[in-house]
């Protein structure tokens, strides 16, 4: 067989053949689902849990006293002052308001990670300033500085800025990831 009559074979085996009406509609392809990262979520459940089930390296009732700020061991003062001084812009928050003890610590933990699994490197904990507490007094206050403490990868806090929260909230400068 030759060009022209396979040529011709094809034109008469598609001779009823009718072009498809435009349906006007582009069929794009699904983008396929990003694979999921199972053993690193087992990993980040299995420390959440340790965290929150394992006693406290240092009590709930450690009292930091007064110091309304901390910076790790070994970092330059420097970084506390930036911190302060709002050089780093606040990339996320998380509102304690209206939690108990036990809630907030669940719920700073959490935030902690997430913000360390989207690289963040500044956010921000508003714990309120304990106006309506029981005791008119601040409650998680301290307890959110206690636990902020005992995170590795916290590496400064210190007083919100006032627009963010002031005294009522506190800024932390994680570690890159």
């Amino acid at each position: 067989m030759d060009k022209d009559e396979d040529l011709d074979l094809f034109r008469e085996a598609v001779a009823d053949a009718r072009p498809v009406r435009d349906p006007g509609k582009v069929l794009a392809e699904r983008p396929k689902p990003r694979p999921l990262p199972i053993h690193s979520q087992r990993d980040e459940h299995a420390a959440l849990e340790e965290t929150l089930s394992g006693p406290d390296r240092l009590s709930d009732e450690l009292e930091i006293g007064e110091a309304e700020t901390f910076l790790r061991t070994g970092l330059p003062r420097k970084v506390l002052r930036d911190l302060a001084h709002g050089r780093w812009s606040v990339q996320d928050r998380l509102d304690l308001h209206g939690q108990r003890v036990d809630e907030a610590r669940q719920a700073v933990v959490q935030f902690l990670a997430s913000a360390r699994r989207r690289g963040l490197r500044c956010v921000c904990v508003i714990h309120g300033k304990g106006h309506r507490s029981a005791t008119g007094e601040p409650v998680l206050r301290q307890r959110v500085r206690t636990w902020l403490v005992q995170k590795d990868e916290v590496l400064a806090y210190c007083d919100a800025a006032p627009g963010l929260g002031g005294a009522g909230a506190v800024q932390i400068l994680l570690k890159s990831s």
